[in-house]
């Protein structure tokens, strides 16, 4: 991705958020140099990936696979000063954007439509040789349990969620017509370094031509203090 379209990526997100009155943490707004000067105490965003989270998915077509995501709150699986079990995202998918299938082999996590368009979500259960199963997809939508067929698409509309338990295929898509869609997540630690098996290969942060200076650093681009 070209820097220039993370950064009109990012500015439009921000309209988005200002008229949904979603504000973030102070830390969302640091530029590259103000990150050198924080020190070993801000060392929880920059060890468990807190902040801006773009991605294309390695297919170059942003608008049409690809996701935003801001991690507001998460723990680490690794590193014994963090023990927060929990993470806490924020997701803005647009209309007829897809997430690629994939599901999380530690972390149980439920999505939340916060408000904007009609999010979508594909089910299957996944099988032991990590291809989808054609069995029952178990779902879990405000409480309500039930049964769909495999491959079937849960619609969820503002102010509805689910539950997607580890194992569980899910690929997110925008409904047409409906208008961007701002999700929240919240669920177990999340670790985006080994913890999401795509059905299809995919590339999960993105190699970035510079061609202009960043609005705003990605959190897998954080620079450690300068001492």
């Amino acid at each position: 991705m070209k820097r220039s379209e993370i950064n009109h990526i990012l500015k439009d997100t921000l309209v988005f958020l200002d008229r949904m009155q979603f504000k973030l943490p102070p830390f969302a707004f640091w530029t590259a140099e103000e990150w050198l000067s924080r020190g070993e105490a801000y060392d929880e965003i920059r060890s468990n990936m807190l902040g801006w989270d773009i991605t294309d998915y390695g297919h170059g077509r942003f608008d049409e696979i690809g996701l935003l995501l801001f991690t507001i709150r998460n723990g680490n699986l690794s590193d014994s000063r963090f023990s927060k079990p929990y993470a806490e995202k924020l997701l803005v998918i647009k209309e007829d954007q897809v997430t690629p299938d994939h599901f999380h082999r530690y972390k149980m996590e439920d999505i939340i439509n916060r408000g904007g368009g009609n999010l979508l979500i594909k089910v299957h259960n996944s099988t032991p040789d990590l291809q989808k199963a054609d069995t029952p997809v178990g779902v879990t939508v405000d409480g309500h349990r039930y049964c769909v067929p495999a491959g079937s698409v849960i619609r969820l509309t503002p102010g509805e969620s689910i539950t997607l338990p580890t194992g569980q295929y899910h690929e997110f898509q925008g409904e047409k017509g409906f208008g961007t869609v701002l999700a929240g997540e919240v669920s177990m630690v999340n670790d985006d370094r080994t913890d999401n098996c795509f059905y299809e290969e995919q590339g999960r942060f993105p190699v970035i031509d510079e061609d202009e200076r960043p609005l705003y650093l990605l959190c897998s681009e954080y620079p450690r203090p300068n001492k």
